[in-house]
């Protein structure tokens, strides 16, 4: 099949990291260069991910709008934005404004989010937000700010949101609004999540799976979508791929698992993540998701060293697929 376009996680939580463990000032500028380098390699992508308290990082939204501003072609997407825990007409104002500002280029890669363990769950509490409501709040704010991106005087009438005659301006750059690539995982088993992607979202974004379980979820959402007569409408598929590259393997996963664990503060990967070694090992684990029906695979360093673990992949792993 055909060579995936490519796509690098920044890593807003890892630089947040670095810098308590180091004592140091946070700042923005190791983000805003992977991207200005990402985007002079040819990359397709970066990316910013999400969480508030449990996982400090930079907030996304304001993220992406920064990274366009130092940017002028790369896509810019978040990967997982968490649109339940925020009120979605604000939301969808950020988001249209960050399109704005980049010319056409954001990508939303959403999910409902985890509150299964106390640190997930205060992420939902610190924002008001009930942890057991965060699957409805989630489908309907996919819903209402696709319609907020396209139409004017909409009415909107779910469980926890509802308008009468309520228009957003300014709308986004992007004729249809901003594509949402929403979470679908083979490994929750979740009958909704498929239904949700087919139905509702521009694309698919996948993280736990592996290549032969990507393939059965790009299955499953594509006889939905036929179902739903949505087979011919544009659609991504997406894949989250966390790696780390050195020529010692068990310095890699060495240097991977105490990475995580720090991200993470539970080892909940197991063998799902990787590879963890050779630059061939890396590119060889990226063409089999694209061969699985990955239209892009977006790859995240566990790595303290962005800069470094960025120089080998673009000059060892990259130009397999430039």
């Amino acid at each position: 099949m055909a060579k995936p376009k490519i796509g690098l996680l920044l890593g807003t939580r890892g630089m947040v990291m670095r810098a308590q463990r180091e004592g140091t000032p946070y700042s923005a500028d190791g983000m805003l260069t992977l991207a200005e380098r990402a985007e002079a390699a040819g990359l397709d992508s970066v990316w910013v991910g999400d969480s508030l308290v449990s996982k400090p990082r930079l907030e996304p939204v304001n993220a992406m709008t920064a990274i366009a501003a130092r940017t002028s072609r790369v896509r810019i997407g978040t990967a997982v934005l968490l649109p339940a825990i925020r009120p979605p007409v604000p939301l969808a104002h950020s988001i249209a404004t960050a399109d704005i500002v980049s010319g056409g280029r954001i990508v939303i890669g959403a999910g409902v989010g985890g509150a299964f363990n106390d640190d997930q769950r205060q992420d939902w509490i610190a924002a008001g937000v009930a942890p057991e409501s965060r699957a409805g709040r989630f489908s309907e704010a996919v819903r209402l700010m696709k319609r907020l991106w396209t139409e004017d005087n909409i009415d909107f009438a779910g469980s926890h949101f509802a308008f009468d005659n309520l228009t957003l301006d300014p709308k986004p750059v992007q004729p249809g609004g901003v594509p949402m690539l929403l979470a679908t995982h083979y490994r929750t088993g979740s009958e909704a999540q498929v239904r949700r992607a087919a139905r509702h979202g521009d694309g698919i974004i996948g993280i736990t799976d592996s290549p032969e379980q990507y393939a059965e979820t790009v299955q499953k959402v594509d006889a939905v979508r036929a179902e739903e007569g949505r087979a011919d409408a544009p659609f991504q598929r997406a894949y989250y791929l966390t790696v780390n590259l050195g020529e010692d393997k068990e310095a890699s996963e060495t240097e991977a698992h105490d990475f995580l664990i720090n991200y993470y503060k539970v080892a909940h990967w197991g063998s799902s993540w990787g590879p963890w070694g050779t630059p061939g090992e890396v590119a060889a684990r990226i063409q089999e998701f694209g061969d699985a029906g990955a239209d892009t695979v977006i790859v995240r360093f566990a790595s303290w060293d962005q800069p470094g673990q960025w120089e080998r992949f673009e000059q060892d792993v990259w130009p397999a697929f430039a």
